[in-house]
């Protein structure tokens, strides 16, 4: 992030990179400087969209050229009333949406080599300081007096102020932006008798569900739920804690796939990017519930997993389930993360990345920013010895991740970050559990939408438990997915020793 701030500044100063990092560990590792490349790149995309021009295949003198024509016709001051700090970048350096530079690049018909950024570059410095200077954690006098040491204050800048900006995705408490990707599915619960159905142990010691067979037992109810799958539900869960929320996902073109789509609209989550294949049916499981527990039937249909870019790149992709026949999308996903290094990936692994294997996933794994998985699962990806943690954490944090969390059934959940190895209870059951499905993938989201919204990592780890919880008191793994204010209710009541407590 500091390398794609310093480029648009046009900065080499020695202490510019340090200084930003010491900013972000001023406010907790808030994300402030992802959140201003986010912004500034959305409002960029979206300026050159209105130009008529896509932001995938456009060169920087395509987008000069462009610009200086907005200003010939008149369109220039309406285009670009809240683009002051905006600048993107290309290979020969940046181009500047700021109104004043725009305007003087065109009325002095400046060629594209001689064109003019100064002025978005001040805006920028200043809005780098105002930011930081106006956040809860830091301290505006020290964020003017480590600026002003780094280059970020520089003479010229003097008698100049900010100015105030109307731009929704850039201001101070605009929402941040998640894409969920992976398989979705529409899951038929059909509660089992318990008189007809029993849970038997074979010569292995392995449980088997027992129903009579050649006969007709019946069955209690079925229920039917749709847009279902770890990524689904984690775009669920972003939107109801406040997050902007896009799903890549695809379906067949059935019933049950417009039934899914129209579901996730009605979730207020963004389905631009969600494929519905022709002649092609959508996945359909079948989930036999016997109490808490069920064994699920599953089908899963053959679809063409291609990569597709987002419209405005978001803050954070969040990876998750996903069929064996998705390699390439894994492949164009990595070099589109390349591409936009601001961008933070969490990685909550399905059967089908723990079957591939760590070697063969090693690049998705050195690119995640945070990885979730239970204690079973880090053994198999780590091969280190299920009762040591520290093993099992140093381990995957050795494969890339800066943060790590591990999942332990009733013994609760683990994370290791900034050195520290902690542990979180689960919250408190208000019942016994009427069904687990979704239960990790509630705990997994959550922390990743409280990491988003610039919460620290103990506050995340307090938040995840209560989603989860409340998930396993309802059928299916979206019903019980809370709201950020629902989520502060529960945290307000909980019991004194519900809280993140640091590990030997």
């Amino acid at each position: 992030m500091t390398k794609f701030l310093a480029e648009l500044l046009g900065t080499d100063h020695p202490l510019f990179v340090r200084t930003i990092a010491d900013f972000e560990r001023a406010s907790g590792n808030a994300g402030v400087d992802t959140r201003l490349i986010a912004d500034i790149t959305e409002s960029g995309h979206a300026i050159m969209r209105q130009l008529t021009i896509d932001p995938a295949d456009t060169s920087g003198r395509e987008l000069y050229q462009a610009l200086n024509a907005a200003v010939a016709s008149g369109q220039a001051e309406a285009l670009l009333s809240d683009s002051h700090f905006v600048l993107l970048r290309f290979d020969d350096g940046p181009v500047s949406f700021c109104l004043h530079d725009v305007i003087e690049n065109a009325h002095h018909e400046l060629a594209y080599e001689q064109r003019v950024v100064g002025h978005g570059q001040r805006h920028l410095r200043m809005e780098i300081i105002r930011r930081y200077a106006e956040h809860d954690r830091t301290s505006g006098e020290m964020v003017h007096e480590l600026a002003a040491q780094a280059g970020l204050k520089p003479p010229e800048d003097e008698g100049h102020l900010p100015l105030p900006t109307n731009h929704a995705v850039s201001t101070k408490d605009s929402a941040p932006s998640i894409l969920a990707i992976g398989d979705i599915f529409t899951d038929a619960f059909i509660k089992l008798s318990e008189d007809v159905a029993r849970v038997e142990e074979d010569e292995k010691g392995e449980k088997r569900l027992s129903l009579p067979f050649g006969s007709k037992p019946p069955y209690e109810q079925v229920d039917i739920v749709r847009a279902v799958g770890p990524s689904p539900n984690a775009a669920v869960a972003f939107a109801r804690l406040g997050i902007r929320a896009s799903l890549l996902a695809w379906l067949g073109d059935d019933q049950p796939g417009d039934e899914a789509v129209q579901y996730l609209k009605d979730e207020a989550i963004d389905t631009e990017l969600v494929v519905q294949q022709a002649a092609t049916p959508s996945n359909y499981y079948y989930v036999l519930r016997l109490g808490a527990e069920r064994t699920i039937l599953v089908k899963n249909e053959a679809y063409h997993y291609e990569w597709r870019a987002p419209a405005t790149p978001p803050d954070w992709v969040y990876v998750s389930l996903i069929s064996a026949d998705s390699w390439q999308l894994h492949e164009d996903l990595l070099a589109y993360l390349t591409t936009h290094p601001e961008i933070k990936l969490a990685f909550q692994p399905g059967t089908f990345h723990f079957k591939w294997g760590a070697e063969k996933l090693a690049a998705l794994y050195r690119r995640s920013h945070i990885v979730v998985m239970n204690r079973e699962e880090a053994v198999d990806v780590t091969k280190k010895s299920y009762d040591s943690l520290r093993e099992l954490t140093t381990a995957l944090h050795d494969m890339g991740p800066a943060i790590v969390v591990i999942t332990d059934g009733p013994n609760g959940s683990y994370a290791s970050y900034d050195g520290r190895l902690v542990t979180i209870p689960n919250y408190p059951d208000p019942g016994p559990p009427v069904d687990r499905t979704g239960a990790g993938d509630a705990f997994a989201s959550t922390i990743v939408a409280a990491l988003a919204e610039g919460e620290t990592m103990d506050t995340a780890l307090t938040w995840a438990p209560i989603n989860s919880m409340n998930v396993v008191q309802h059928l299916g793994a979206q019903a019980g997915l809370l709201t950020k204010e629902a989520i502060q209710e529960y945290l307000a009541a909980a019991p004194g020793e519900y809280a993140v407590k640091d590990l030997d």
